[in-house]
């Protein structure tokens, strides 16, 4: 990295926890521009030298919220046997991760960023690379991805590989999967659940384990 991008990320990290500071403190509803220039320490039109605008800035500051999950990850990974198995071990480990800060990963999924800059994730992770923690090649393709049918479709051709289910299939199951864990995720948000955490986890992980059963080959 040479000096102008070492700058670049410097400067862009400043922006990033002023506007993460004001998320865990105010909310979303509480971010303003000027307000993070302020925390950051410099004028509101340095910001838009970093950044195209607000949205811009609030989506990188959101995906550091991801970075547990990504850095968890190969610890999930570790005891997979087979391509079913780690499938269904990197829907636990995002569930678990995302049910615990289920706004954020709304959020960035399903809501003001669903769309949000094609290459955004991908820009996030070239600056900011230690954020994929030891991620294996393997993962790339999904990890890469702003799009949650595109990640989950990228953590199925495992199985498409293996055997386990037909590719025609692999689209019918990629729609039902992410709908169920839209559902459940969005019942966390409402307070609709009557039970813990874990186990609207391990419901979820039942009806995936479902889905791929009634298109399993067999």
């Amino acid at each position: 990295m040479d000096k102008k991008e070492i700058q670049r990320r410097r400067m862009m990290s400043y922006f990033i926890d002023a506007a993460k500071q004001i998320i865990e403190e105010e909310g979303l509803e509480g971010i303003t521009v000027r307000k993070v220039a302020d925390i950051a320490g410099y004028n509101s039109a340095t910001l838009y030298n970093y950044f195209e605008n607000l949205d811009h800035l609030v989506f990188f500051a959101s995906m550091q919220h991801l970075r547990d999950y990504v850095q968890d990850l190969p610890n999930y990974l570790n005891s997979a046997s087979n391509a079913l198995d780690k499938y269904l071990k990197i829907w636990k480990c995002f569930a678990y991760h995302s049910f615990h800060n289920p706004k954020i990963y709304h959020l960035i999924f399903f809501d003001k960023f669903k769309g949000f800059l094609n290459d955004a994730v991908k820009e996030y992770y070239r600056i900011f690379p230690e954020e994929l923690g030891e991620s294996s090649e393997e993962l790339m393709p999904m990890l890469l991805e702003n799009n949650i049918y595109a990640r989950d479709l990228a953590a199925l051709q495992s199985c498409v590989a293996e055997g386990v289910i037909k590719k025609e299939n692999i689209y019918l199951i990629n729609e039902m999967n992410v709908l169920l864990y839209q559902g459940m995720l969005q019942r966390i948000i409402n307070d609709q659940l009557n039970y813990s955490v874990d186990e609207a986890i391990e419901h979820l992980l039942n009806y995936i384990r479902q889905v791929i059963k009634s298109y399993q080959i067999t």
